[in-house]
C-alpha cells in the first residue's frame, strides 16, 4: 500500500525526523485533530493532516502548545515548497523526487527517502539503515549478528535481497510487522 497524498507523506516523514515512531504518531494525530479537515468514512470521523496553506497559517504559539515547535520550521518550509513545486514533484520519477525534495531546508536523505517510499509504495527507497528497521530485524532474527552502525546494517540488509522489489518487500514487512510481532508469524 502507498500513501497517494505526496503532501501527507512528506509531512509524516518530517514529523518522524529524529523522534521515536510512537511519539511522531501522537504529534501527527494531535496536529491533525487541531487543524485537519474532518473526514467521515463508514461512520468513523477522522481528521486528515492539515493542508499546506493551513500549516503556514498555524501560529508559533499553537505549534508550541501542541509540542511541535521543533517541527514548525521544516513543516512550513515544506508547505511553501509544496505549494510552489507540488505539481512538478507529482510528475517526477521516484529517484528524481528524492533529489528534488532534498532542496527544501531541513529535508535530508532520510526524510526524502521515507516520504518517497511512503508515497510510491517502493520501500527499496526507504532508508533501510533506520533504527526501526535495525531494531525490528534484530528482534525478528535474534540469532543473526546484525551490524550496529547504520551504514553497515544498510549494506548487509541490501545484500539479503537480490532485487529492489525484494528489498522493498523485506523492508515494508519488517516495518509493518515489527520484530516481536513478526516472530508470531515465523514458521517453526
Amino acid at each position: 500500500m502507498r500513501n497517494p497524498d505526496l503532501w501527507d507523506a512528506l509531512a509524516t516523514a518530517i514529523i518522524r525526523q529524529v523522534i521515536r515512531a510512537g511519539q511522531a504518531r501522537l504529534m501527527y494525530q494531535r496536529f491533525s485533530a487541531a487543524f485537519g479537515e474532518s473526514v467521515t468514512r463508514d461512520g468513523n470521523r477522522l481528521r486528515a493532516f492539515p493542508a499546506p496553506e493551513t500549516v503556514l497559517a498555524v501560529s508559533d504559539a499553537e505549534y508550541a502548545r501542541l509540542g511541535m515547535a521543533f517541527k514548525r520550521r521544516p513543516l512550513r518550509a515544506a508547505a511553501e515548497a509544496f505549494l510552489d513545486l507540488g505539481d512538478k514533484w507529482a510528475s517526477l520519477p521516484p529517484t528524481d523526487l528524492v533529489t528534488e525534495v532534498q532542496s527544501v531546508h531541513r529535508i535530508g536523505p532520510w526524510t526524502a527517502g521515507a516520504a518517497v517510499a511512503d508515497h510510491t509504495g517502493d520501500f527499496s527507497r526507504y532508508p533501510c539503515g533506520d533504527l526501526a528497521v535495525r531494531t525490528y530485524a534484530a528482534q525478528a532474527a535474534p540469532g543473526l549478528a546484525w551490524p550496529d552502525s547504520e551504514p553497515e546494517f544498510a549494506a548487509r540488509w541490501k545484500r539479503c535481497t537480490t532485487t529492489p522489489r525484494e528489498l522493498s518487500t523485506l523492508t515494508v514487512l519488517t516495518l509493518a510487522l515489527g520484530g516481536r510481532r513478526a516472530q508470531e508469524y515465523a514458521p517453526d
